[in-house]
């Protein structure tokens, strides 16, 4: 199992931390370097800087934001940022949420999944450097009747194949995935409901497509975090989990609730969503269960986060992404170094 690690988003405050976070991660043998854009920062600006001051990591978006970008624009992102990193950018793609494509991008959130597989097949073929044309239902290239013709890709990627991501949480949007891409980028995943919360539906999908799983790369985030006290830990994630289970999303569609709720916390769900709804963000924090937080996360002595780390990999995990945490820079560098660690300790290295 290979180890990823993921900076988030910039403008958090710990800016100036991050590059010596990820230089550190590029020392220490990490396979990739993931940034997130959602209404700030965004992604290929933080992964050309990260790209520019590493050596061997590879930088990935996780995600370019679908609404935020037509995709012949996303295909000259990609091979861009593979050629000018010598052929180490992953493109992570996803559509966001119904809050950030209608109220930030003015793009209606509608038929995610259709609009995913478009997306998906107009930037594979911009990125081969055919003339580019399309006729879909959310795309026409050219316009017609019009002075638009087919044209071409001018940039040469590193590689004739970017590896392309998807981020997916819901059982239709990880079959799709499965069938279409390259890898999957999970977020809040437990090892023990993996298989029916997400390899199930990535097996369908790569079943369809005539595909196995292998080489295909199950790439989950996890928070990680070195210390002796695993309640007083998991206590830090709270407001964290609080967040995407109660507020990330409205009542009605809430992709981090339904999951929650699919690995069996459904009562518990439905309190964080509406104290976190109803403005009480620190009663959604204290109703976050502790099993839910220490069940997605990496938590405890090198020894704990190493038989974590087996049973991710037990479940199908190929890429492990961290997401260090800790107040200064010297507990998130602990973190990173805890994980190399832990992952040899496990028999994974």
């Amino acid at each position: 199992m290979r180890l990823g690690i993921n900076l988030g988003y910039w403008g958090a405050g710990m800016d100036g931390d991050n590059l010596t976070v990820a230089r550190e991660a590029d020392r220490l043998g990490y396979d990739v370097c993931w940034a997130a854009e959602a209404y700030g920062s965004d992604a290929p600006t933080v992964l050309s800087w990260v790209a520019a001051q590493t050596e061997r990591i590879d930088v990935g978006s996780a995600i370019m934001q679908i609404p935020a970008r037509q995709p012949a624009m996303t295909a000259m992102t990609a091979a861009t940022l593979d050629s000018l990193s010598g052929g180490r950018f992953r493109l992570g793609l996803g559509v966001s949420g119904p809050q950030v494509s209608e109220g930030w991008y003015g793009v209606k959130f509608d038929k995610p999944l259709s609009r995913t597989r478009e997306y998906v097949e107009i930037v594979r073929k911009a990125m081969t450097r055919q003339r580019l044309t399309h006729d879909g239902e959310h795309w026409t290239l050219p316009l017609p009747g019009g002075p638009g013709k087919p044209i071409k890709l001018t940039v040469h990627p590193q590689r004739e194949h970017i590896p392309l991501y998807i981020a997916a949480i819901g059982p239709k949007n990880l079959e799709q995935t499965g069938e279409i891409a390259d890898g999957a980028l999970l977020i809040f995943p437990s090892a023990a409901h993996l298989e029916e919360t997400a390899i199930r539906p990535l097996r369908a999908g790569r079943e369809k497509a005539g595909k196995t799983m292998e080489g295909f790369d199950v790439c989950p985030t996890l928070p990680i975090a070195l210390g002796d006290d695993v309640t007083a830990l998991a206590d830090v994630f709270r407001p964290y989990t609080a967040l995407y289970v109660g507020g990330m999303g409205s009542r009605k569609q809430n992709f981090y609730n339904q999951l929650a709720r699919r690995m069996g916390y459904e009562k518990e769900a439905a309190e964080i969503q509406d104290r976190y709804l109803d403005g009480d963000k620190d009663g959604a924090a204290a109703a976050v269960p502790h099993e839910l937080i220490d069940s997605t996360t990496l938590l405890g002595s090198v020894e704990r986060i190493a038989d974590g780390m087996r049973a991710y990999a037990d479940a199908g995990v190929t890429t492990l992404t961290l997401a260090p945490a800790g107040f200064t820079l010297d507990e998130r560098l602990a973190a990173l170094r805890a994980g190399t660690e832990a992952l040899e300790h496990a028999g994974l290295a």
